[in-house]
C-alpha cells in the first residue's frame, strides 16, 4: 500500500515540477530575449539530465563504465523514440530553421561520434576532454544562431516580461528539485510494485531503470508541449542527448577510461538509427512538423527495441 501512495506522490511531484519548470523556462527565454528551443537546450536539457548524470558518475566511481555507457546511450533513445513519439502524438511538433540546418544534424553528429570514439571497446580520457570541450562549443554556437533567429522573426520584440527574474528562477530551481526527487520516488516505488507482481529483474532493468531516469525529462516535455511550447519540448529532447554524451560521457571518461562492456554494436545503431529518423521525419516529409502519424513510427520503434532486448 505503501509503495502505491509513493507512487502517486511521485507523479503529482513529477508533474508539478515539469509545469513550474515549463513556466519558469519559458519566462527566462523571453526576459533574455533567445529562443525558448535555447533555454531547452541548455538550463532544461542539462536540469533534466541530472539524474542519467548522478547515474553514470556513480557507476564510473564504481568501476561500471558499462552501466555509464548503457544508461546515457538508452536514455536518448528512449528520448528520441518514445518522448518525441508522446509529444507529437499530443501534439505534433515544429521544426525551426535552425533546427532544421543545424540542430538535428549536430545531434546526428555527436552520436556518430560517440558511436566511432568506442568503436574500438573505450572511450579513453583524451576523447573525454574532447567531448566535454565541443559541448562547451556547440552550446556557445547554439545560442548565438538561437538569437539570430528570434531577432529575425521579430519575436524578440513582442516577448512578454510580466514574471520577474526571481520568481522566473525560483520556479526553475523548485520545478527542477521536484522533478528529479519525484522521478527518483516514482522509479523507486515502481520497481518494488514491479517485483510483487513478480515481474522478472532484467524486463525491470530495461523498461523501468531504463526509461527511468528520462522521467524528468518526459514530463518537461509534456508539460512543454501541451502548453503551447513546442520548442522547449524539442529543445528539451536534443540537448539531453547532446549532453547525455558530450558532458556526461566527457566527464565520466575523464575521471576513468569508460569501457564498453556489455553494451552492444545493437544499443549504439539503434541510438543513432533514432536521430536518422528524427532527420528524416525534419527534413526528407517536406512539412517541418513531426507528425501524428510519425510518431506512431517514432513509439513502434521503441517498442520493437524494447522487445528485442526482451527476446
Amino acid at each position: 500500500m505503501l509503495d502505491w501512495i509513493l507512487l502517486i506522490a511521485g507523479f503529482a511531484m513529477i508533474t508539478i515540477g515539469a509545469t513550474w519548470l515549463t513556466n519558469g523556462s519559458a519566462a527566462v527565454a523571453h526576459r533574455l530575449k533567445i529562443s525558448e528551443f535555447i533555454i531547452g537546450m541548455t538550463i532544461v536539457a542539462v536540469g533534466t539530465s541530472l539524474p542519467e548524470m548522478t547515474v553514470s558518475i556513480a557507476s564510473t566511481f564504481a568501476g561500471s563504465s558499462d552501466m555509464a555507457i548503457g544508461n546515457v546511450v538508452g536514455s536518448n533513445i528512449f528520448n528520441t523514440l518514445f518522448i518525441l513519439g508522446v509529444c507529437a502524438l499530443i501534439k505534433p511538433v515544429s521544426f525551426t530553421r535552425n533546427n532544421l540546418r543545424v540542430d538535428i544534424w549536430l545531434c546526428l553528429a555527436v552520436s556518430v561520434a560517440l558511436l566511432a570514439m568506442i568503436w574500438g571497446g573505450t572511450l579513453s580520457r583524451v576523447e573525454g576532454i574532447i567531448l566535454t570541450l565541443c559541448y562547451v562549443g556547440i552550446i556557445l554556437l547554439s545560442i548565438k544562431l538561437g538569437k539570430s533567429e528570434l531577432e529575425a522573426s521579430g519575436e524578440a520584440e513582442d516577448a512578454p516580461e510580466s514574471t520577474s527574474w526571481t520568481k522566473s528562477l525560483l520556479m526553475i530551481a523548485v520545478g527542477l528539485a521536484s522533478l528529479i526527487f519525484g522521478a527518483d520516488i516514482t522509479l523507486d516505488s515502481a520497481i518494488s510494485i514491479a517485483r510483487n507482481f513478480g515481474i522478472s529483474e532484467r524486463v525491470i532493468g530495461i523498461t523501468l531503470l531504463a526509461g527511468g531516469t528520462s522521467l524528468p525529462e518526459l514530463a518537461a516535455s509534456i508539460a512543454a508541449i501541451s502548453k503551447g511550447h513546442g520548442a522547449l519540448a524539442l529543445g528539451n529532447v536534443i540537448g539531453s542527448n547532446i549532453a547525455n554524451i558530450l558532458l556526461i560521457l566527457g566527464t565520466c571518461s575523464v575521471i576513468s577510461p569508460l569501457a564498453m562492456g556489455a553494451i552492444t554494436a545493437i544499443d549504439l545503431y539503434t541510438m543513432v538509427g533514432a536521430v536518422v529518423l528524427l532527420a528524416i521525419s525534419a527534413k526528407m516529409f517536406g512539412h517541418r512538423v513531426i507528425t501524428r502519424m510519425e510518431a506512431v513510427v517514432f513509439l513502434a520503434a521503441y517498442v520493437a527495441y524494447i522487445l528485442y532486448l526482451i527476446d
